[in-house]
């Protein structure tokens, strides 16, 4: 059977997944330091949210390409809290920002043409252009102390920048002097900024030079992206959103998801009540982030790794001696201590070696892991 050019990827397990399978099938404990997924992270979520639901506008199908119009009132609400004005018409809704993406490059791309998208940061970008026939080309986010933005060359079919604020991995957040370079020139070659906001809530700390939304941005065209997925502590409802700036997108836009339809009538419908119940949840998962960073830096200090600036997100990457490679420190960790870390080449990290662990780990299990990662070092 013949499968489309898209499907070229390498799919076999690389050796730490196989490594893992075989301790997990041998019966062997893990600590699992990677876990990103909120719902199995031992938070309480409130009854409020299967509450949501009991709605009878949930028996009734009326589509709306933007998105239901309670459901955009309820983002642009979420906005408001945090000191942004965003009209409901600013907002359309997607299944998810990977969804977004697919449709933003589809609007912004011919086959052919690229995207520009940071380095360090997590590898979906390449699947998720290649589905769309874009190619992908990688900037570089530089560590010195702390991480800065290296300003992108543009060629002739560059059609986006993609920013991740605050990064994943990285946990950096663009820079007002940093934003400003980047949308002047974005302005200048008729190139769209596409700013993926969905750790923006995770800020540690705070710094007036941070930029914690793009949605104020007018010299270029703008898409900023968000969800329930981290803004509530919900991946499975699978709600999320696009804000752009230039109307004629926007209705563009429309005509893409009208083509779709994805987004479910019942999280439409539960939208406001979800994101007021999830709140709760994002200010546990912020005390906890917070918490483990601490400890991290409590039980690492003076040992040979080194964790790097972090101000935001729900990672902390940390630096080891360069005595062996990542794969080799990430399964020498597993296979000897137990713990399971993520290796830096995962993230496109330019050089070794790095190990990113999530900070989203239930505190007993962080604990016994960064002090098992300390006994190693």
């Amino acid at each position: 059977m013949n499968f489309s050019s898209r499907f070229h990827w390498d799919l076999r397990p690389n050796r730490l997944t196989q490594a893992l399978a075989a301790r997990r099938a041998a019966g062997a404990p893990v600590l699992d330091l990677t876990e990103s997924n909120p719902t199995r992270a031992d938070f309480s979520y409130p009854g409020e949210i299967l509450r949501a639901f009991d709605d009878p506008r949930m028996l009734a199908y009326e589509p709306a390409p933007a998105g239901a119009i309670g459901a955009r009132e309820a983002v642009a609400a979420y906005y408001a809290a945090r000191g942004e004005k965003v009209a409901p018409e600013r907002i359309l809704l997607t299944a998810s920002t990977s969804e977004a993406y697919s449709y933003l490059f589809k609007l912004l791309c011919d086959p052919g043409d690229e995207v520009l998208i940071p380095r360090p940061s997590y590898p979906l970008f390449e699947f998720l252009a290649e589905m769309e026939s874009v190619k992908v080309r990688q900037y570089p986010l530089r560590y010195h102390g702390t991480w800065t933005l290296d300003l992108p060359d543009f060629s002739p079919r560059t059609r986006a920048v993609v920013l991740v604020n605050p990064n994943n991995p990285t946990g950096s957040y663009v820079k007002r002097g940093e934003l400003a370079a980047l949308a002047g020139s974005c302005a200048a070659r008729g190139v769209a900024l596409i700013s993926d906001e969905v750790f923006a809530d995770y800020g540690f700390g705070s710094d007036t030079g941070r930029v914690t939304s793009l949605a104020a941005v007018e010299e270029c065209p703008t898409f900023c992206m968000g969800g329930l997925s981290k803004v509530a502590g919900l991946p499975q409802m699978k709600l999320g959103w696009i804000v752009g700036n230039r109307p004629e997108a926007t209705e563009k836009l429309e005509w893409i998801a009208d083509t779709y339809l994805s987004v479910g009538t019942p999280v439409q419908c539960a939208a406001d009540r979800l994101l007021a119940a999830g709140f709760g949840v994002q200010r546990q998962i912020r005390e906890r982030t917070g918490q483990n960073l601490a400890l991290a830096r409590q039980v690492l200090d003076g040992s040979a790794g080194t964790i790097l600036t972090v101000e935001g997100g729900w990672y902390l990457t940390l630096q080891v001696p360069r005595v062996r490679t990542e794969e080799e420190w990430t399964l020498e960790l597993l296979e000897r201590e137990g713990v399971l870390v993520q290796p830096g080449f995962f993230y496109d990290f330019e050089s070794e070696a790095f190990l990113v662990i999530s900070l989203l780990t239930a505190p007993a299990a962080f604990r016994e892991g960064v002090n098992r990662i300390r006994r190693w070092l």
